[in-house]
């Protein structure tokens, strides 16, 4: 089947400042803020939501379209795309821009200060769909650009084509009708608990009207799991056991990959939303989001061990 990863390109730089930001911070002076933080290094990861569900999905022996742009550094990210078969063709190339970048920087105490520069992710991918056989296609619409978000939406209403909702970072963006237009027709929504609750307070729908507009609800819950809602039951997902947390960033796009895979595989909704499980927890051990990897024969022992049988 045909799986379609629309979403953001990115490169995280991740760095660590030696101290604790509260230190060099006055309280009666930040309204004249003017400070500076030496770190010791600075590690560049590939990320970006439709760069961590294609790599996973890729892990998992599917060849994804990412639909997306990139900026004109282009190339560090073209290569691991191409040493992971991952597809090119729908990854457009904005040569006035930088691809879209986070900076973060964390201090002793786990806080952390972040910007972010949307660079090439300001700037529709603009995909043409050709020959597409909808019952062979499903979709998955993560945070990007919010018209490639809108209008994609449009394209698989018009073609038929199953696709999921998956707004994260991008709900302060969106106006509550177009919101309530982008979840009406989709096969699923799926999001966390925290952002679940934005979605009902920007549309002002609770979760049984918001299933008059999605066929299924997926609600990430961290370590307690995730919840399956159909509007006829509700299916509680337990969480995979983790070896070892080293970076939780890059656990729901990686869940996301594994629950696609499990669809696709024609596996029931429960059984995808545990793939998703194990998928999430090979990127919570370890730091950054596309440094995992896992034979077909280690994943099926892991999930064996959490759940049984598949």
């Amino acid at each position: 089947m045909k799986i379609y990863v629309s979403g953001s390109m990115a490169y995280d730089r991740i760095m660590d400042f030696p101290g604790k930001f509260a230190d060099h911070i006055l309280p009666d002076k930040i309204h004249i803020l003017n400070v500076c933080f030496t770190v010791n290094k600075m590690i560049e990861k590939f990320g970006g939501t439709a760069g961590n569900i294609a790599y996973s999905l890729s892990l998992l022996g599917e060849n994804p379209v990412i639909l997306a742009t990139i900026g004109k550094d282009y190339d560090r990210y073209f290569e691991w795309l191409k040493k992971n078969n991952l597809s090119l063709e729908g990854i457009k190339i904005i040569n006035e821009e930088f691809t879209a970048g986070a900076y973060i920087t964390t201090d002793k105490s786990d806080n952390q200060i972040t910007g972010f520069n949307p660079g090439s992710m300001k700037y529709k991918s603009e995909y043409k769909f050709k020959n597409i056989n909808p019952r062979d296609s499903i979709a998955i619409i993560a945070p990007g650009n919010l018209q490639d978000m809108a209008e994609y939406a449009n394209v698989y209403k018009e073609k038929g084509i199953n696709y999921i909702c998956d707004p994260g970072q991008s709900l302060t963006a969106w106006e509550k009708n177009a919101l309530i237009e982008w979840i009406k027709g989709s096969m699923m929504l799926i999001t966390n608990d925290y952002e679940l609750e934005m979605v009902m307070n920007m549309t002002g729908l609770d979760k049984k009207g918001l299933l008059k507009l999605t066929k299924t609800i997926v609600t990430t819950l961290g370590e307690k799991g995730s919840l399956i809602s159909d509007g006829k039951s509700d299916i509680n997902i337990s969480p995979a056991k983790v070896i070892e947390v080293l970076d939780p960033t890059g656990a729901g796009d990686a869940f996301r990959a594994g629950l696609l895979k499990g669809m696709v595989a024609g596996k029931d909704i429960k059984t995808a939303a545990q793939m998703g499980a194990v998928t999430a927890i090979y990127a919570i051990e370890h730091y950054g989001t596309q440094e995992h990897s896992y034979t077909d024969k280690e994943f099926a022992e892991r999930y064996r061990s959490n759940f049984g049988e598949m």
